[in-house]
């Protein structure tokens, strides 16, 4: 059925329940999991009223941010493994959540792509846009959505 499922994870509660789903789904399946987590860069344009960091301070910001996001996508491999599933840990450095996603799930040869949906509503989902929807629209493998 499926060789190797992408799962993406931020570490909330919603995706967890994506984590375990892909787990339980590439046990079953015999396939691969590849465990992605998408790190943000510190913003770099400075609004009024803002301070600006020192570059220091913003490899200091970046690094932490990647070493958490490490952590998490390492608890869904182990998590993996201990179900005998073989997996990857990756973190990827991006502003945009769906790039990062699509391109990895085509750079590690992925067959589905499994993501939570955050469910945002009214105002903030036209102001915020939708990483799922887009990782929906564009993606050329399937894609499983979880509530």
């Amino acid at each position: 059925m499926y060789q190797r499922i992408l799962v993406a994870t931020d570490g909330s509660t919603l995706s967890k329940k994506a984590v375990k789903t892909a787990i339980d789904l590439a046990a079953l399946c015999g396939a691969e999991l590849v465990a992605i987590k998408v790190v943000p860069r510190y913003p770099q344009s400075y609004f009024e009223g803002g301070i600006a960091l020192q570059p220091e301070e913003v490899r200091r910001v970046e690094s932490q941010w990647a070493e958490e996001g490490q952590a998490v996508v390492d608890a869904v491999k182990k998590a993996a493994m201990a179900k005998g599933v073989v997996a990857k840990a990756l973190t990827v450095k991006s502003d945009v959540v769906s790039d990062a996603l699509l391109s990895a799930a085509k750079k590690h040869q992925c067959d589905l792509v499994v993501m939570a949906s955050h469910g945002r509503k009214g105002i903030k989902r036209l102001l915020l846009g939708s990483e799922t929807q887009h990782v929906l629209t564009h993606a050329t493998i399937p894609v499983l959505i979880l509530k």
